[in-house]
């Protein structure tokens, strides 16, 4: 397996290498005549400093002059006027140009020094000199090794402090990632803590934000996680009380006479129908986290008043008012809605005392569709409304019959359709269940 760190830390390195390359590249060529006269000191202004100095003191100064300079760098001057005529007799000797003619003559013998001219036209007289400037090879040897010297030095600091630049960026990018990939295997192990990554959650650049996302999505899927075991606990145990009935009541038929085992079938079938019932429940309750398809305008103040209807031809003792105004519409799904406010309302059945309405409301607030259902009933204390709506609890108090499952699929509809359950004590007495659904999913 490649590592992103070597890819990134190769990337930087390369570009460095490239730069470092052109940057020598351009200094070999720049180590030409023209770079050569500009930057070796004792050619450097040499033209005009000779010219100066030679018409405004004469031959002898400024042959003077050159021959300082011969002592002090080790290269001749000649200096030819238009005419190919010595100006003065200059400090390469005779035998030395003899030497230079014949080497001339044959190419394949190197000279031993290196030739540069130069051409200045004097300012005051217009005259034009030519300077001929002859540098052993060691000497421009040693100059070049002292020249460069300094630019070397920087290019290697520089490559220097390019590297531990780049192993901190690299660093950098490769720690928040093997971070956030140990906590992805942890989360795989089901063993994410949120704190394993609060310092990269702290940082402020996509890593953060990043890392904040992360967390959010690993809480709510631990949370998922431990709804579902609870549940799966919940399911079988709920499952197991009827089973057990169930099994003694056909044990009971198996050795009954024919006369006691009649009285035993009604018993059976209600068994049965409680089982199924509680299997139906909880399909109900998985269903809402599959896939539904698109959702679809609901006619809120149709299905309340829908359900008003099918609850008083079941239900003639109890009375249900409908308060829905026009504009309380939403997108959403229209059996999963209709499945939450009918469990709401039977819950309410169940509380209900005889003479007093159940209200069914739905009006538009600031968060969005509120679709409530009260009843006048003892209410709720304010220890269990945190518990309401969680898989299989019912109040320690109610002996009215159910399984928990009604406000759990309530509960879980609203967030299907991007919104919450409320529940709380009316002002004036009775139990408020409401749904409220924001404008969009």
């Amino acid at each position: 397996m490649r590592s992103l760190f070597w890819r990134i830390l190769a990337s930087f390195w390369l570009a460095i290498a490239l730069v470092a390359g052109l940057s020598i590249l351009w200094g070999h060529m720049l180590n030409q005549d023209a770079w050569i006269l500009s930057r070796h000191p004792g050619l450097h202004n040499l033209p005009q400093k000779w010219t100066q100095l030679y018409e405004e003191q004469g031959e002898g100064p400024a042959q003077e002059y050159l021959q300082n300079l011969k002592r002090k760098y080790h290269f001749d001057v000649q200096v030819l006027n238009d005419s190919g005529e010595a100006v003065i007799p200059g400090t390469f000797p005779p035998r030395a140009a003899a030497f230079e003619a014949r080497q001339q003559k044959d190419d394949e013998r190197p000279l031993p020094w290196r030739r540069l001219t130069a051409e200045y036209t004097s300012p005051k007289t217009q005259e034009t000199y030519l300077l001929i400037y002859r540098i052993p090879h060691p000497e421009l040897d040693a100059w070049h090794r002292q020249s460069l010297m300094w630019p070397l030095s920087a290019l290697v600091i520089a490559l220097v402090v390019l590297t531990l630049f780049s192993l901190l960026v690299t660093l950098s990018i490769t720690r928040p990632l093997s971070r956030l990939r140990g906590a992805v295997h942890d989360l795989g192990q089901t063993t994410y803590q949120q704190n394993s990554l609060a310092r990269l959650a702290d940082r402020r650049d996509e890593f953060g934000v990043l890392a904040n996302d992360f967390n959010r999505m690993g809480a709510r899927l631990q949370s998922l996680i431990v709804s579902q075991r609870q549940l799966l606990r919940d399911v079988s145990h709920e499952l197991r009380s009827p089973l057990a009935r169930l099994r003694i009541a056909l044990a009971l038929a198996e050795r009954a006479e024919p006369a006691e085992r009649e009285k035993l079938w009604p018993r059976l079938t209600r068994e049965c129908d409680r089982l199924e019932e509680l299997i139906s429940e909880i399909l109900a309750l998985a269903r809402l986290d599959a896939d539904m398809g698109s959702a679809s305008a609901v006619d809120v103040p149709g299905l309340l008043h829908h359900l008003k209807d099918e609850t008083e031809l079941s239900s003639t003792d109890q009375t249900i008012v409908v308060d829905a105004a026009p504009e309380a519409r939403l997108q959403g799904w229209p059996n999963v809605l209709e499945r939450a406010i009918d469990n709401l309302l039977r819950n309410a059945l169940r509380f209900n005392p005889i003479g007093q309405p159940i209200e069914l409301s739905a009006h538009q607030t600031a968060e969005g569709v509120r679709i409530s259902v009260r009843d006048h009933g003892p209410g709720v204390s304010a220890e269990q409304l945190a518990q309401l709506g969680e898989p299989f609890y019912r109040a320690p108090n109610q002996t009215a019959p159910g399984y928990g499952l009604g406000l759990a699929i309530a509960k879980r509809a609203a967030e299907k359709h991007g919104g919450h359950l409320v529940f709380e004590n009316h002002p004036q007495g009775g139990f408020v269940a409401s749904i409220v659904v924001p404008p969009e999913i």
